[in-house]
């Protein structure tokens, strides 16, 4: 019986974790959930975040999982550890392929993180790139408008492009040469982002870093699947018209049969 790869998110965004996932690692079933009834996760307490990961896992394990990604910037950033305690299958979150890519990537040792309120607030991203890099300064700014405009398919346009130049403006001028982008929605605005940032700095999207994590951690284990044409399933806790709407969006291609579970 082959065993799917877990992905979870609070909504629609880690479906460009899924987008990686599936180009890199074709031969694997994934599962996603999107916790739609509860989105968003980043105006919500450390402790009903954990408990609504928990939830959410033990959804997936009910599917057969093997392996869990946490493809949200939020659960990656303030209730991973606590989560990874709790289960015996292995567990990624978004956070540490970001960060080693961009420390590896910076010439000049200026890194810019751009995320939601929640992300920027836990400086988890910053923890970790001092972690590895004592030496690099980090600029963190909150983009909160960003996912709303990814939501409603603005991704290019005057206003789109006014709102960025305000929110990016430090990180020119701090000079950095390299930003990452600490929100799954992100991805889908990196025409906008290069446009106001230069052509000269280099945007991290975790999700190439989290699928590369993904398949050396199952090959490791010798649990990479080398046949077979991968599927993928999607269920939601809430209205799966409107996921399956946006996921086209997300993945390029239309997401059939997402099916609303009521698992909690």
């Amino acid at each position: 019986m082959r065993k799917s790869i877990g992905v979870f998110d609070s909504g629609v965004g880690g479906l460009t974790v899924v987008k990686e996932l599936v180009r890199q690692l074709p031969y694997e079933d994934i599962v996603y959930f999107g916790d739609t009834a509860r989105v968003p996760y980043g105006i919500k307490s450390k402790e009903t975040i954990t408990r609504f990961s928990i939830e959410n896992i033990l959804f997936l394990l009910k599917e057969d999982v093997k392996f869990i990604c946490v493809a949200c910037n939020t659960v990656s950033s303030v209730a991973l550890p606590v989560i990874k305690s709790y289960f015996k299958v292995p567990i990624v979150g978004v956070i540490t392929p970001g960060v080693r890519e961009a420390v590896y990537a910076t010439q000049n040792k200026r890194i810019g993180v751009i995320g939601t309120a929640s992300t920027i607030k836990s400086r988890a991203y910053e923890k970790e790139i001092k972690q590895l890099d004592q030496k690099a300064s980090v600029i963190s700014l909150a983009c909160p408008l960003f996912v709303p405009f990814v939501e409603e398919g603005w991704l290019s346009g005057d206003a789109v492009l006014e709102v960025a130049q305000n929110y990016l403006k430090p990180l020119k001028e701090a000079g950095v040469d390299t930003v990452i982008l600490g929100c799954t929605h992100y991805p889908l605005l990196k025409p906008v982002i290069k446009k106001v940032l230069g052509k000269n700095v280099t945007l991290i999207d975790s999700a190439k870093g989290v699928a590369i994590e993904v398949k050396k951690i199952l090959s490791c284990a010798g649990l990479l699947n080398r046949s077979g044409q991968g599927k993928q399933r999607f269920y939601v806790s809430d209205n799966p018209q409107w996921f399956a709407g946006l996921a086209a969006r997300f993945l390029g291609k239309p997401a059939h049969n997402v099916k609303r579970m009521n698992h909690v």
